[in-house]
């Protein structure tokens, strides 16, 4: 498939800046692959859908604070800092973005919060904007992570919002089961999950099971090449352990649904399958790039927000739900005024 055929016109208004007041009462618009047929709903209805022993798949990732503003040396001109990842504990080594980049080289120090409390020294480049940090810093290793942290802010993703980070964002751009530190994105269809609506379907005798991708930047990256097959994709940090793969293989051998919250979980899922289309424990890197045509082997549900156009996302989704299909559907959701993007209202594929 080409690039082009993933482009719709999506009214501005249409993206969401804020998430609604409460998690699970977002729309859920629900498409059915067999009849084609479209039901508006709201979120929490979602439970209507699944029957006991049938798995719902989370991303168990946490998103952490990764944004920072600081200083230059000598001019004082402000430099945004997008932490990447951690390279070195001991050393205080991190893989960052920095911005505007052009003014940044090795052996500048940068200075962060009130009283400089934070250093740090450009060691590398990377990238054309990426650059390796040493940090500076007496403390111990958890009065730096804690000082760091509270000095970035939550990095939701501005150029799609098109508006700053708010207090808010802390608890809003994170789900209500994040456990493992290391996204710089939600997987944001997660997002729509509350508290009191895992309880109702657990009680309803629905399984969970956990699997980890850290979400990186890649999420956003644009795809530059018309043929979709000469796109790489950037490699995320994977984990799936023995009780997830035993949960869903279990409900797979019974014939159960095995519902994907998100895209992040149907990359992750499909990067460890065998042959006869059950999933393996595995732990490691996946840059697997879903687009149609593409037969998905473990799960037959998805749970997804409704993304932008020409994004490795909607390629996905379209792979998951039938190319015709999904775009029809974005069709009647652009007619009904759904919210688009990070914070908007929710798909449900079945």
């Amino acid at each position: 498939m080409k690039l082009s055929q993933f482009k719709y016109n999506l009214p501005k208004d249409l993206i969401a800046k804020f998430p609604v007041e409460n998690r699970d009462e977002s729309r859920l618009m629900v498409l059915n692959r067999k009849t084609g047929k479209i039901e508006h709903r709201i979120f929490k209805d979602i439970i209507e859908y699944l029957n006991e022993h049938d798995v719902l798949v989370f991303n168990n990732t946490k998103v952490f604070p990764a944004r920072l503003y600081g200083n230059k040396e000598k001019t004082g001109a402000e430099i945004e800092v997008f932490l990447l990842r951690e390279l070195n504990r001991e050393q205080r080594l991190w893989d960052v973005l920095v911005d505007p980049a052009r003014k940044i080289r090795i052996g500048n120090k940068l200075y962060f919060g009130e009283d400089d409390v934070l250093v740090a020294e450009v060691i590398d480049n990377t990238t054309s904007r990426g650059r390796t940090l040493r940090f500076l810093f007496d403390g111990s290793y958890e009065e730096f992570k804690e000082t760091l942290y509270r000095l970035g802010e939550m990095p939701v993703p501005k150029h799609i919002l098109q508006r700053e980070a708010v207090p808010e964002d802390r608890e809003r751009y994170q789900t209500v089961y994040a456990k493992h530190e290391g996204a710089v994105a939600a997987p944001t269809a997660g997002l729509h999950f509350s508290k009191h609506l895992l309880k109702r379907l657990e009680i309803k005798g629905i399984n969970f099971a956990e699997i980890t991708l850290h979400v990186g930047l890649g999420n956003f990256r644009t795809v530059d090449v018309e043929d979709l097959t000469k796109h790489k994709m950037d490699s995320e940090q994977i984990w799936i352990g023995d009780d997830a793969a035993n949960i869903i293989n279990k409900a797979k051998r019974d014939q159960h649904n095995v519902c994907a919250v998100g895209t992040t979980v149907l990359r992750t899922l499909e990067s460890s399958v065998t042959t006869d289309g059950f999933l393996k424990p595995y732990s490691g890197w996946t840059n697997k790039f879903i687009f149609p045509p593409y037969e998905v082997a473990v799960p037959n549900m998805l749970v997804t927000n409704f993304h932008l156009p020409l994004s490795t996302l909607l390629m996905m989704v379209c792979a998951f739900g039938g190319y015709d299909q999904v775009m029809d559907a974005y069709k009647v959701a652009i007619k009904e005024k759904y919210r688009f993007g990070t914070y908007g209202d929710a798909m449900l594929i079945i």
